[in-house]
């Protein structure tokens, strides 16, 4: 699936209007360092590429899977507004895997190395299960919302707009109940389906769920490789059993390199892990598995309406839960001589930069920064910048985000509350 998303990435130009081009690159807090490479970017997602290949053949699987995670998740630092939950997930999973034994069979390295593993640990198929499990679950609980519950917002908003799908897009989306029926289905089918998948009696209508689930969200939305991502990942809940007949299958069909004779079916077995490695990758495993589950919830550590500022938005699995429009206006002030002006913000950005920093503090905190570095270097030492920036929240009445009276040069990021992040006029229940 990522060798298909990489080259389709390369495919639809993205490579040079999301990394290459820009002027500015935004950055997650203490990811500073990570900087843009040019025409080398390229070179980046050629290096992802083909390990992805080698993983998929099960080739020096170690030292793929690991240059794998490094390069994605390289590359998704580079820029901020391109932020997805399931690259997110892909980066979690891809780290996971390199502490599990994703080559112990049917893979180029049991041949050249003629052995294979007797027996796979339990746990590296559930520590696999485990994150899907808390990805469902989570975004489940972000759904228990009054915003999304008992106003179907923002599907509301969006699925009249979808009105060009054919057979269903001029009726049944334009039908208010049918809004609060996906926003409740929604949220009862990110709840249930960890536990239907689990339990082998209900495992193949938890299947059937998801694949129907994610199709359906993949016509309705513009969410790219998300919807078949989940789809095949959730054949990792499924017995070995499954698995094995798939594997044969695949043998089948390529019997010249498969086939009674060779010497894939004549390998050594050996045990997985020694006891002390065991208890190192647990180790690791464990501290992994408890900071995804803290994390989601260090929104509580602040007291802005969680919806309004993002402060402890991302990297939680809430999917799809806000429509947000912003305008964010930066005015400069010479401290010295009184003279304004404001900045055109399309001088430094590109579109997609510009719609995403409109609503979201720490870019307008970064964009700042960023311009007030251009205008020192242009001969303006003494200078101020304020936002002048309103933001509407699922289809509500536009409202101011940012103190017009701070002078964001005075701001540093950090994981503290951003006291100067206007506070929301409504107020939003639930998670």
């Amino acid at each position: 699936m990522m060798l298909y998303s990489m080259i389709r990435f390369w495919h639809k130009g993205w490579i040079d209007t999301i990394y290459i081009n820009p002027n500015f690159h935004f950055k997650y807090y203490g990811f500073e360092w990570v900087k843009d490479l040019g025409e080398y970017t390229y070179l980046l997602f050629i290096i992802c590429i083909v390990s992805s290949v080698f993983i998929i053949i099960g080739l020096w699987y170690r030292a793929s899977i690991v240059v794998f995670f490094l390069s994605f998740t390289y590359i998704e630092l580079i820029e901020k507004t391109t932020y997805l939950n399931h690259y997110y997930f892909v980066s979690l999973l891809s780290f996971l895997l390199i502490f599990l034994p994703a080559n112990s069979c049917f893979s180029f390295d049991n041949i050249l190395s003629r052995k294979s593993y007797k027996k796979i640990p339990k746990w590296t198929v559930d520590s696999i299960k485990l994150l899907m499990v808390i990805i469902y679950f989570y975004a489940g609980i972000a759904k228990i919302n009054s915003d999304w519950l008992f106003n179907a917002l923002p599907l509301k908003i969006w699925l009249p707009s979808k009105y060009d799908i054919p057979l269903i897009g001029e009726t049944i989306l334009q039908y208010n109940w049918v809004h609060y029926l996906m926003s409740w289905g929604g949220m009862f089918y990110d709840l249930l389906i960890p536990f239907l998948l689990l339990i082998k009696r209900t495992r193949l209508i938890g299947f059937m769920l998801v694949v129907f689930f994610h199709v359906f969200t993949a016509i309705l939305f513009p969410i790219g490789m998300f919807p078949y991502i989940m789809i095949v990942s959730a054949l990792i809940f499924f017995d070995g059993d499954l698995h094995d007949r798939i594997i044969t299958f695949i043998t089948n069909l390529f019997k010249i390199f498969f086939d009674k004779k060779s010497k894939y079916l004549n390998i050594d077995q050996i045990s997985f892990l020694s006891i002390k490695q065991t208890k190192t990758i647990s180790l690791v495993l464990i501290f992994f598995f408890i900071f995804q589950i803290i994390t989601p919830f260090r929104y509580l550590l602040y007291p802005s309406e969680l919806f309004w500022s993002e402060e402890g938005y991302r990297f939680s699995w809430r999917v799809m839960l806000v429509e947000k429009i912003g305008y964010t206006n930066f005015k400069v002030v010479d401290k010295k001589s009184g003279e304004t002006f404001y900045v055109k913000n399309s001088d430094f950005l590109t579109s997609l930069q510009i719609k995403q920093m409109s609503f979201q503090s720490d870019m307008i905190l970064e964009f700042a920064h960023y311009i007030g570095k251009y205008y020192r270097d242009q001969g303006y030492q003494n200078i101020a910048i304020y936002a002048e920036s309103y933001v509407s929240l699922n289809g509500r009445s536009s409202e101011k985000f940012i103190d017009s009276e701070v002078d964001l040069l005075t701001q540093k990021e950090s994981f503290r509350s951003k006291k100067w992040i206007k506070p929301f006029k409504d107020d939003i229940k639930g998670f």
